[in-house]
């Protein structure tokens, strides 16, 4: 394994079940999107922690792969394997658009635990899942999963 994997899966922490997102812990972007920095031949890089581990996964170029999808719709996930158990795989606007639809994301976000944000409200749901996961990891298994959820886990309940 190279340094740069090394840093890199020291910053992820994997869920405990077996089909668990693998959870980016460091930097994340404005957009909540999670960001990794690669250093070589006196340039840094900034790169897309899901898009590092899809190329670590199928040993692409990080520019030889379009736009991916998060079957998971967790900006901070980077499970990302050539099986089936994979959160990412390569798609364009129209797999896009489809995978929205088949969601239920289509309606102005309304009822989606992540869409109709603003940017900075998309940023902090991204922070506090980061900030549990890398302070606790996976042990308030029912914090991260009502984070995952989009579902503020210290909220009254009702009933």
């Amino acid at each position: 394994m190279t340094r740069d994997q090394d840093r890199f899966w020291s910053k992820v922490i994997k869920g405990p079940r077996e089909n668990d997102c693998w959870l980016w812990v460091r930097a994340v972007a404005d957009d909540g999107y999670g960001r990794f920095t690669l250093n070589s031949n006196g340039r840094t890089q900034a790169v897309r922690p899901h898009r590092f581990a899809f190329h670590l996964a199928y040993g692409v170029d990080l520019d030889g792969f379009g736009p991916l999808m998060h079957h998971c719709d967790i900006p901070l996930c980077v499970r990302a394997t050539t099986t089936a158990d994979t959160h990412l795989s390569v798609g364009d606007a129209r797999v896009n658009m489809l995978d929205r639809q088949a969601k239920g994301r289509d309606t102005n976000g309304s009822g989606f635990r992540w869409r109709g944000l603003a940017r900075r409200q998309f940023a902090e749901r991204s922070k506090t899942l980061r900030d549990e996961v890398r302070e606790h990891g996976w042990d308030r298994e029912d914090r991260v999963r009502a984070l995952l959820a989009g579902v503020d886990p210290d909220a009254p309940t009702l009933f």
